[in-house]
């Protein structure tokens, strides 16, 4: 599928994972560059991730820096209730992502809440939900790493 994308896409897509003003027109500078409408990148853009070729686009938020709490988490789920119990820990409105993984860990995925204790409140609810134990793996340490893809 990646193959039949376009040139101007893939300049879109490298230009996207760069920080975007703060403003109301946050993609004129992009339209700018690439020499198209404002109203083309955000057509685009909206079209990459519908046909699933973004998978987020979104800003990332440091949820204590707002007063808020997150913690990665991860289930032992058994592999013929996975599509059961990731369609329960997803309906979390705190789940901000959730990932599988090729481990007796097989479902990570962070918390994002307003405050510490709303961890502990969601995890405790995600385990009455599924009958499963979330295991906690709060930050120690926070490390700052520029992530890009060249499209």
């Amino acid at each position: 599928m990646t193959a039949d994308i376009s040139d101007l896409d893939r300049k879109l897509i490298n230009c996207l994972q760069d920080d975007l003003p703060l403003t109301s027109s946050p993609f004129s500078p992009i339209a700018s560059q690439l020499g198209i409408s404002e109203e083309e990148v955000i057509e685009r853009t909206r079209r990459l991730r519908d046909d699933g070729l973004l998978t987020r686009f979104g800003p990332f938020f440091d949820a204590e820096a707002l007063g808020g709490a997150f913690c990665l988490c991860a289930m032992a789920v058994p592999a013929d209730r996975f599509e059961e119990v990731l369609t329960k820990v997803n309906a979390f409105s705190e789940v901000a992502h959730n990932y599988e993984r090729n481990h007796r860990l097989n479902m990570w995925f962070v918390l994002a809440t307003e405050t510490k204790s709303d961890i502990a409140r969601t995890t405790a609810a995600i385990e009455r939900e599924t009958g499963l134990q979330v295991l906690l793996f709060p930050k120690e340490q926070e490390f700052f790493i520029g992530f890009r893809v060249n499209a």
